[in-house]
C-alpha cells in the first residue's frame, strides 16, 4: 500500500551523507534525484524513502510520533544501519535489540533533521 516515504529536511546535501550510506548498506541507491529532492530504493520495489526541502518554502519540522521503519534482513544488519546512522550525524533513540516477547529486533535513530527511523527484522 505505500509507494515511498517522504521526509522534510533542512539542508539535501547533509540528508545525503546520511541516507546514501545507509541505502547502500540496505542494497539500493538513488532512483530519483532533483535539485530539492533525493529518492532512495529500486523502481518498482520495495517503498522507498526521500528527503526533500518543503516544497512551500517553511522550515522542515520533525512529526510527533512519526517514524519510517526500515526492513533490515538480520540482526546483524540492524545493527549496522544503526552504527552507519550514529557515523553519519545521526542520534541514538534506542541500541540494537530486541523489543517486546515476538521476534521483533530494533534499533532506533534520528537523522541530522530530527526525523525518527528505525531498523528492524523478525527473528
Amino acid at each position: 500500500m505505500i509507494g515511498y516515504v517522504t521526509l522534510g529536511v533542512a539542508d539535501l546535501t547533509r540528508a545525503a551523507k546520511f541516507y546514501d550510506p545507509i541505502a547502500a548498506e540496505l542494497g539500493v541507491g538513488r532512483m530519483m534525484e532533483f535539485d530539492t529532492f533525493i529518492a532512495w530504493g529500486e523502481q518498482g520495489g520495495a517503498p522507498g524513502v526521500a528527503a526533500t526541502l518543503p516544497f512551500d518554502g517553511q522550515p522542515a519540522t520533525i512529526g510527533n510520533g512519526s517514524m519510517v521503519a526500515l526492513q533490515a534482513k538480520d540482526a546483524d544488519q540492524v545493527r549496522r544501519l544503526y552504527e552507519i546512522a550514529l557515523a553519519n550525524g545521526g542520534v541514538d533513540e534506542g541500541a540494537p535489540g530486541p523489543r517486546g516477547g515476538d521476534g521483533f529486533y530494533a534499533a532506533y535513530f534520528r537523522d541530522p533533521d530530527g526525523n525518527k527511523l528505525n531498523a528492524f527484522t523478525m527473528v
